[in-house]
């Protein structure tokens, strides 16, 4: 039997020469934990790195709570939240990244102050992120504070899509009636229900959560049918005007079909957003799905045309 060779890490310069010729490059191998600084509670590690894999090489207990994250890349392009609530930015101390000009950059709070509040939240449009440096005592403290998702499964059959929305905790039991009336009024089953806590960021350009919010996952059945899709379809943007109705909104990373009005509601910045891109990246050498959704959509007419809601 062969052995599987691994791979050999991806160094800084091999990613800088990828993005100035714009050549692929394997992801897969910035995965390495690179240095550890014990007496300022510090660790940098790859992009690609999972939380799980960190975890077992500092030999820490907090593991299990960062099991299901994203690895520590995406986690960092999409500001996700981390087992207590609190956005990934809240736990960064500094990025190494390599921007569109081919060079290797390092961005915090005090040095490329607006490059670090970009690339947090950022869809991975302003740079190859290379590293992450972490805070060990706020991972440690996310763990320890985790807050457990509240689960309710309803047990529909056939193949079910999430939608995540953002409501305030006040509103949470208003807004979930109202949502399974709706659910109800259009005849599509919610398989499940799941909560978790999101707490504010202050930091990042493009925030999806200014303030506490409760997030909410809904599991909606998903027809097979064309017909089927597109009720779907308007029925998940209906559900996304209760929630701005309520004070809330959407995450911004995972909600494609937010319409313009909506997107603009609940991302006055979105704009200013891809404007920056495209100072930061004139040659566009670093694209991707969502950022061709998001300057189609902004280049898309208002309309107040609406799918009709089926008869009861």
């Amino acid at each position: 039997m062969t052995a599987t060779l691994a791979l050999p890490p991806l160094s800084a310069l091999e990613l800088r020469e990828a993005v100035r010729t714009a050549r692929p490059y394997d992801r897969a191998r910035l995965d390495r934990v690179l240095r550890m600084d014990a007496s300022h509670g510090r660790v940098e590690v790859q992009a690609s790195a999972s939380w799980q894999s960190l975890a077992t090489r500092l030999q820490c207990d907090w593991g299990a709570s960062w099991r299901g994250m994203p690895d520590i890349g995406q986690s960092v392009a999409e500001n996700v939240c981390g087992p207590d609530g609190r956005p990934m930015v809240h736990h960064i101390e500094a990025l190494t990244l390599v921007t569109p000009d081919g060079e290797l950059r390092r961005a915090c709070r005090e040095s490329n102050r607006d490059l670090f509040a970009l690339a947090v939240g950022g869809q991975g449009l302003f740079g190859a992120l290379y590293s992450v440096t972490l805070r060990l005592e706020s991972l440690a403290r996310a763990a320890a504070e985790a807050a457990p998702a509240e689960s309710l499964r309803l047990g529909s059959e056939g193949p079910a899509r999430a939608l995540h929305l953002l409501v305030p905790p006040a509103c949470l039991d208003a807004f979930i009636a109202e949502v399974r009336a709706r659910c109800d009024e259009w005849r599509i089953a919610i398989d499940g229900i799941e909560v978790r806590r999101a707490l504010a960021d202050e930091e990042t350009f493009l925030r999806w959560a200014g303030r506490e919010y409760a997030g909410v996952r809904l599991d909606l059945a998903q027809p097979a049918t064309l017909g089927g899709t597109v009720r779907t379809t308007q029925l998940r943007r209906e559900l996304i005007d209760i929630a701005i109705a309520h004070g809330g909104g959407f995450p911004i990373a995972c909600t494609p079909e937010a319409t313009r009005a909506q997107a603009e509601a609940c991302y006055p910045k979105l704009k200013a957003f891809l404007a920056e891109k495209r100072r930061f990246d004139p040659s566009g050498k670093l694209d991707n799905a969502w950022f061709r959704h998001h300057v189609s959509l902004l280049g898309r007419e208002s309309s107040d045309s609406r799918w009709n809601q089926p008869a009861a």
